[in-house]
C-alpha cells in the first residue's frame, strides 16, 4: 500500500491508499472531491470567533482508505475510509465514512385532469418496488431514485421503468427542486456549504439526495388504468416495478424509505408556505 500527502492542507494530511487504488484515482473520484472540499470549508469556519469550536478547533490529521469497490472501466464506485479529525487537546470526532456521492429522488405526482386545479384531490405518487440487499429486502417500496443526465432529464433504472410502464419522460424544465426551495445555500463564509440535498445517513455516509417534484394531470381513464396496473406486484423474475400511493398515505406506504419521508415533509411544508401549487 502507498501513501501521499493531501494537497493544500495545513498541517499536512497523509493519505494511506487501499490496495489497487492509485492517488490520481482517488483525487479524481467525484465523491471524494465533493466530500473533502465540503469538509475543508467547514473546518475553515472555526476561525470565526462566533464558532462553537473557535477556542479549540478541529483539524483533519490523516485519512486511511480501507476498501474500494471498482465499477466498469476500473473507476472507483464506493470507497470506505477512516478520517482522523481531532483538536490539539486530543478530542476526536467520529470519522468512519462510506463514500458514494450524490443521487436524486423524484416525487412524481399524478392527478386526474377533471379534478379542480390547485387541489390535493385524488393525487397519487409513483413509488418503485425493488430489491434492496443492504436493507435485507427483496421488495422495498421507495421514491424513485436516479440521476440527472447532461440535459437535466431524470435518468437511471427507475426512470427507465417509469417510461416503459407509462410512457412518461421527466424533462428538466418541468422539475421543481424542493430541497433548493426549502434550504437556500449559505452565502456567508462563516456558514457551512453543504450540498443542497437530504443526507439520509450523515453519521456514516456522504450520500446527499436533492429531492425534486414533478406533477402531471392526466385523463381519468388513464389514471384508472394505471391504478389497476401499477400495484407493486411483480411478474416472475421482475426486479423492479411501480405502484401508485395516495399522496396522503405515501408517508405510510413508503415509510421505510428516507427519501419518501423527506420528500413528503418538504412537499407538505412548502405547500403550507405557498411555495407550491
Amino acid at each position: 500500500m502507498t501513501s501521499f500527502n493531501l494537497p493544500n492542507f495545513d498541517p499536512e494530511v497523509p493519505v494511506q491508499l487501499a490496495s489497487g487504488l492509485q492517488e490520481d484515482q482517488l483525487l479524481s473520484f467525484p465523491a471524494f472531491q465533493t466530500w473533502i472540499n465540503t469538509l475543508r470549508h467547514s473546518l475553515s469556519t472555526q476561525k470565526h470567533q462566533s464558532h462553537t469550536f473557535n477556542a479549540a478547533p478541529y483539524k483533519l490529521r490523516r485519512i486511511d482508505i480501507q476498501a474500494v469497490d471498482f465499477f466498469g472501466g476500473g473507476r472507483p464506485g464506493f470507497i470506505k475510509l477512516k478520517a482522523e479529525v481531532f483538536n490539539d487537546q486530543g478530542e476526536k470526532l467520529p470519522g468512519s465514512v462510506f463514500l458514494r456521492g450524490g443521487s436524486v429522488g423524484m416525487m412524481l405526482i399524478l392527478q386526474p385532469d377533471d379534478v379542480p386545479e390547485n387541489t390535493e384531490d385524488e393525487k397519487h405518487v409513483i413509488l418503485t418496488v425493488q430489491p434492496r440487499i443492504p436493507a435485507g429486502s427483496l421488495a422495498l417500496a421507495e421514491l424513485p431514485a436516479g440521476m440527472l443526465d447532461d440535459s437535466g432529464t431524470f435518468s437511471g433504472g427507475a426512470a427507465k421503468e417509469i417510461e416503459e410502464e407509462t410512457g412518461l419522460k421527466i424533462p428538466a424544465e418541468d422539475l421543481i427542486n424542493m430541497t433548493e426551495l426549502a434550504l437556500p445555500k449559505g452565502s456567508s463564509e462563516e456558514e457551512e456549504q453543504l450540498q443542497q440535498g437530504m443526507y439520509p445517513s450523515p453519521g456514516g455516509c456522504d450520500e446527499f439526495i436533492p429531492l425534486f417534484l414533478w406533477q402531471k394531470r392526466i385523463p381519468r381513464d388513464q389514471m384508472k388504468d394505471w391504478e389497476g396496473k401499477l400495484t407493486g406486484l411483480r411478474d416472475h423474475g421482475e426486479k423492479i416495478t411501480l405502484m401508485l400511493a395516495p399522496v396522503d398515505q405515501v408517508w405510510r406506504v413508503g415509510g421505510r424509505d428516507a427519501k419518501t419521508l423527506a420528500a413528503w415533509a418538504l412537499y407538505e411544508g412548502l405547500r403550507r408556505e405557498g411555495k407550491l401549487k
